[in-house]
C-alpha cells in the first residue's frame, strides 16, 4: 500500500478559537515500513492518524491510498477501505465490554460479510497465535491490560490489512508488557510485510522503527 498526503490540514474550532491540529503535512510511505511518529500530547499525532485511517476528513489537502484520492470518496467507499485494507490498535483497546475475546476479534469479519465459519476459525487461530488460547471466552474485564491489547491486535489483523495504525499502543501497559506488544507489532511488519504507523511516547518503539517523525504544533518532520 502506498500512502501519500499533500499539504494535509485539519482545523478545529473551539468557541471563537481556531486550532490547526494538522498543518500542511506532507508524508509518504511506499513500502511496508515500521514508522514511528513522536511528539508531546496535543501535537496532532492522533489527529493525523485519524486522517490517514480515513476516520475523518481534512479541511484542506489530499490523502492518497495508492492512486486513489480518498478525499473524493463517499463514506461507504472509505469504510470499505478501512475494513478491507486497514487495521487499528488504540491506547485504550476499544474492545466491546459485552463481547468475549473471540467475539471482539470476529466483529470486523462480520462487518466485512465473512462467513460464520471463517470468522470463528480465523479468530481462534489469531488469538492462539497471541498466546490467548485459554482466554477465548473471557470478556475484557476478565483480562489483563496486556491481554486486552493482544485481543485488539488480533482484531486488527483479521481482514489481512496492508496497513496497521496504532495510536499509543503501549500507553496503558507496564514496561515488560509494552516490550512484548512492540515485538508483536514489529514481527507483523517484518513477517507479513504490513506497514505499521505508530504514534508514541515510547522510546522502545523508536528503537525498532525504520523511520522516525516528530510532530509539534501540527507540523511533521522526518528525524531519521
Amino acid at each position: 500500500m502506498r500512502i501519500k498526503t499533500v499539504d494535509l490540514t485539519k482545523i478545529f474550532h473551539v468557541g471563537s478559537s481556531e486550532i490547526t491540529a494538522v498543518n500542511k503535512v506532507n508524508f509518504e510511505v511506499n513500502e511496508a515500513k515500521f514508522i514511528a511518529i513522536v511528539g508531546p500530547s496535543g501535537s496532532g499525532k492522533s489527529t493525523l492518524l485519524s486522517l490517514i485511517g480515513l476516520n475523518d476528513y481534512p479541511n484542506y489537502g489530499k490523502i492518497f491510498i495508492d492512486d486513489i484520492d480518498t478525499v473524493l470518496l463517499s463514506g461507504s467507499q472509505r469504510r470499505k477501505i478501512r475494513l478491507s485494507r486497514m487495521g487499528f490498535v488504540f491506547q485504550t483497546f476499544n474492545l466491546f465490554p459485552t463481547l468475549n475475546a473471540l467475539e471482539n476479534v470476529e466483529l470486523p469479519m462480520a462487518l466485512a460479510n465473512k462467513s460464520k465459519g471463517e470468522q470463528r476459525e480465523k479468530a481462534v487461530r489469531l488469538l492462539e497465535a497471541m498466546g490467548l488460547s485459554n482466554r477465548l471466552f473471557h470478556r475484557p474485564k476478565e483480562l489483563s491490560m496486556g491481554e486486552m491489547q493482544r485481543v485488539a491486535i488480533a482484531r486488527a489483523l483479521v481482514n489481512n490489512p496492508e496497513l496497521i495504525i496504532a495510536d499509543e499502543p503501549t500507553g496503558e501497559l507496564d514496561s515488560k508488557t509494552a516490550k512484548e506488544i512492540i515485538r508483536l507489532l514489529f514481527d507483523i511488519n517484518r513477517k507479513e510485510k504490513t506497514t505499521v504507523i505508530v504514534a508514541t511516547h515510547d522510546e522502545k518503539i523508536v528503537d525498532v522503527a525504520d523511520a522516525i517523525y516528530s510532530m509539534y504544533d501540527g507540523k511533521l518532520k522526518l528525524e531519521g
